[in-house]
């Protein structure tokens, strides 16, 4: 029975979504930069009451470039419908972070994108591997995330996009 149960708790804690009401915790003040190299604090991260998507991803991370071209597929309804913004945070380090402003700009992604070379953000958000997406409401309060990506989750996400964008509560 002790199995059973310890491998139901694993089970739990590794699937990728992690429906953990972060307690009201909101986006951390921290300094990263913008693709120009100077220096931007993600306490500026705001979308007038509107529901915010921060994705970490990675330029050698190919489940993360799936999900955010998944998304970009649909993004101009998503935005349309919801308002939604979604924040790309790259974490190239500083020898492969020269990598992201030439894939984005093939990519068309019309996201907002930093890069947080030195993983401070990451850290802040305790973020340990990527793709990990976070959902914000419009009072910058963490309301779901997820780790991983596998094809279908862009569904999840923006109905939960929707229900916030709607008034509703997620919890």
């Amino acid at each position: 029975m002790r199995i059973i149960t310890l491998l139901v708790i694993i089970a739990l804690t590794t699937s990728g979504t992690i429906n953990a009401q972060d307690g009201g915790r909101k986006i951390p003040a921290v300094d990263i930069k913008n693709l120009d190299q100077s220096a931007f604090s993600t306490g500026e991260i705001e979308n007038d009451g509107k529901p915010i998507i921060i994705s970490f991803w990675a330029t050698w991370c190919s489940p993360c470039k799936r999900e955010l071209n998944t998304i970009a597929d649909e993004w101009e309804d998503w935005v349309d419908e919801t308002g939604v913004k979604l924040v790309a945070i790259s974490i190239d380090d500083a020898r492969n972070m020269h990598k992201v402003k030439p894939y984005i700009d093939g990519q068309s992604w019309e996201y907002e994108v930093y890069l947080d070379p030195n993983g401070d953000f990451k850290r802040a958000m305790n973020v340990n591997n990527v793709p990990h997406t976070f959902l914000i409401d419009g009072d910058r309060n963490i309301v779901w995330q997820h780790n991983s990506y596998a094809p279908g989750d862009e569904e999840e996400l923006y109905e939960l996009v929707e229900k916030l964008s709607g008034g509703e509560s997620i919890n």
